[in-house]
């Protein structure tokens, strides 16, 4: 016991059934302390299990949330969502998470180019009727280059296609907003507001506890209301495009 609450060891199945037989716990109880375990297990993924089978088996795990979802939220403060990238785009990010994230895989451009493919043909699904997908980004990712201007630029004038298809929304917190009190938060998305992801610098985290997810639902409403959208949203994008336009080279 000291081992688990030192954090040194994980709570296991067996750990909870154990506990609860020396404590003759209700059956009830059992049930309810089970099922918080299975819950807690499956909330947090580092990201050498989730790419243990590397990038591309990573990106296809997660096809048939893309494939049933009603609605879709995504925040970022720091770079473009992955449904909204283009392929160029798609390709030198994931081609950084093979040695930031330390992936183990024995063919790794093969590897890459077959998650690209997955992502590319994963975005077919903003097509799919019934679906609706909102993007809300901090205006500093349409400024931020950590790839080549042509790779930015082409991006950039991805997004100004996106926001024309008819279930995509796109909302963009310019950076003068008066924000009182409402500061950029980390990057999360929300599924059909009853599951929250975020990946962080070491993990991903899944949020499926109605009390959580709530928190994180109105911390979406609170940054929605910051945004602009349409042609405010427009003049924004190509305030970074003009920019980009002045400059030559890489």
């Amino acid at each position: 016991m000291s081992e688990i609450e030192l954090g040194r060891r994980t709570i296991t199945t067996r750990h909870v059934e154990l506990w609860c037989r020396l404590c003759a716990a209700d059956p009830n109880e059992v049930r309810r302390l089970l099922a918080e375990q299975s819950a807690m297990a499956r909330m947090w993924i580092p990201y050498a299990d989730l790419n243990s089978g590397g990038l591309a088996a990573a990106q296809k795990s997660i096809r048939q949330l893309y494939e049933e979802l009603a609605v879709a939220q995504s925040y970022q403060p720091k770079v473009i969502a992955g449904m909204a990238q283009t392929e160029s785009y798609t390709r030198a990010a994931l081609t950084g998470v093979l040695t930031e994230q330390r992936v183990d895989t024995t063919e790794p451009e093969a590897d890459v180019e077959a998650a690209v493919a997955e992502r590319m043909s994963r975005q077919k699904l903003l097509s799919r009727a019934g679906a609706r997908w909102f993007f809300l980004i901090e205006e500093p990712v349409l400024w931020y280059r950590p790839y080549d201007r042509r790779l930015h630029r082409e991006q950039l004038r991805h997004l100004l296609e996106l926001r024309r298809r008819p279930n995509v929304f796109l909302g963009i917190i310019p950076v003068g907003a008066d924000r009182r009190g409402v500061h950029p938060e980390e990057a999360f998305d929300i599924t059909d507001g009853t599951l929250v992801t975020v990946e962080l610098v070491s993990g991903y985290l899944s949020v499926t506890r109605p009390e959580e997810v709530a928190l994180y639902r109105a911390t979406w409403d609170r940054l929605w209301a910051l945004a602009v959208n349409g042609l405010a949203a427009v003049a924004l994008i190509r305030a970074a495009l003009e920019r980009l336009d002045r400059h030559t080279g890489v």
